[in-house]
C-alpha cells in the first residue's frame, strides 16, 4: 500500500473519522506536498461564523437554522456549483474548491457538512444517483416530519419528494425508478469512494493518466472489492508502460468479475490486452 493510500485509510479508520481530512488527503493526488491546515482553518472559521449566527436561533426550527447556514455558506462566502466547467478535476479537490468557491455536488457537500456540523446542525451525506445531496434530520416531536434533503449545488435548496424525483429523472432518465431509500444517509467510505470515482473520471477525461491511476489506487484502498477500479488501474498502468502491474490488475479483474453474455465484448477486449502484455513481457526475457 502506498503512503497516500495508508494516509487515506487512517483518515477513515482512526476515531473520530474525519471527512475533511480524507478529502484533503485525496487532494494530494494532485498536490503531493499539500499542507491541509490552511483549508481546514478556512472551513473552521466559516463554521465558527455560522455557529455565531445560529446561536441566536437555538430554539428555532431546523429549517430556519438551515436558512441562516445557507446565508453564510452560499450568500456571504459565495460557494456555488461550477456549472460552466463541471468536469474540471479541480472541482473534486477540496483545497481548490475552498479557495475558488466552486465545486460539484459532492465537494460542495463536503464543505456544507464541515461548516454545518461545526455550527451545531446534525447532517449526513446522501449518495443520490448522479447528484450528491445532504440529509438533515427534522425537528423532533410527536409529529416527526421526514428528513430535510438539501442540495448544496443549488445553494442549499431543500428538496421535497417531487423535487428529488425530478432531479433523478433529469440526471438518469424519465424511466429511472424512484425509491425513498435513495435518500438514506450513506457512510463516510461511500462518500470517499464517490469523491475518488469523480476525480478519477475527471483525470481520465483530461488524459492525466498517472493521477487517474493514483485515484484508482485510493479507491481500492478504501474498497478492495471495487472491480472497475482494479480494471482502470490496470489499464492506466499499461498506458504508463508498467506492464507487470497492468498484468496483475487485469488478470485479477478477469478472475474476479462474474461475466455474462452481455459482457462478452468487454471480456474479449480485456483478454486481448492481457495476451498482448504477456507477449511483450515474454519478449523482454
Amino acid at each position: 500500500m502506498t503512503p497516500l493510500a495508508q494516509a487515506l485509510r487512517d483518515a477513515l479508520t482512526e476515531a473520530p473519522s474525519d471527512l475533511t481530512r480524507a478529502a484533503l488527503t485525496i487532494a494530494r493526488v494532485e498536490s503531493p506536498d499539500l499542507d491541509p491546515d490552511p483549508t481546514r482553518r478556512a472551513l473552521d472559521a466559516l463554521g465558527d461564523r455560522a455557529a455565531d449566527r445560529l446561536a441566536r436561533l437555538a430554539d428555532a426550527p431546523v429549517r430556519a437554522r438551515l436558512a441562516a447556514l445557507n446565508d453564510v455558506v452560499f450568500g456571504e462566502a459565495r460557494f456555488a456549483g461550477n456549472r460552466a466547467a463541471y468536469g474540471d478535476f479541480r472541482n473534486s479537490l477540496l483545497n481548490v474548491v475552498v479557495s475558488r468557491r466552486l465545486g460539484i455536488p459532492i465537494s460542495l457537500a463536503a464543505v456544507y457538512l464541515h461548516v454545518g456540523r461545526r455550527a451545531g446542525i446534525e447532517m449526513f451525506g446522501i449518495s443520490f444517483p448522479s447528484h450528491f445531496l445532504v440529509h438533515v434530520p427534522a425537528d423532533t416531536g410527536e409529529d416527526r416530519q421526514p428528513a430535510i434533503v438539501v442540495d448544496p449545488f443549488a445553494g442549499g435548496q431543500a428538496l421535497d419528494e417531487r423535487g428529488c424525483r425530478a432531479l433523478l429523472a433529469r440526471n438518469i432518465g424519465d424511466t429511472a425508478p424512484f425509491d425513498r431509500r435513495l435518500l438514506e444517509p450513506c457512510t463516510m467510505p461511500d462518500i470517499v469512494v464517490r469523491m475518488l470515482v469523480n476525480l478519477q473520471q475527471a483525470y481520465l477525461d483530461h488524459r492525466s493518466i498517472p493521477q487517474a491511476r493514483a485515484a484508482s489506487d485510493l479507491i481500492l484502498a478504501v474498497k478492495p472489492t471495487a472491480l472497475a477500479a482494479r480494471r482502470d488501474r490496470g489499464l492506466a498502468a499499461y498506458q504508463m508502460d508498467d506492464l507487470p502491474a497492468a498484468l496483475r490488475d487485469l488478470e485479477d479483474y478477469l478472475r474476479a468479475k462474474t461475466w455474462t453474455d452481455e459482457d462478452r465484448e468487454e471480456r474479449d477486449a480485456v483478454q486481448a490486452r492481457v495476451a498482448a502484455i504477456q507477449q511483450r513481457l515474454a519478449a523482454l526475457n
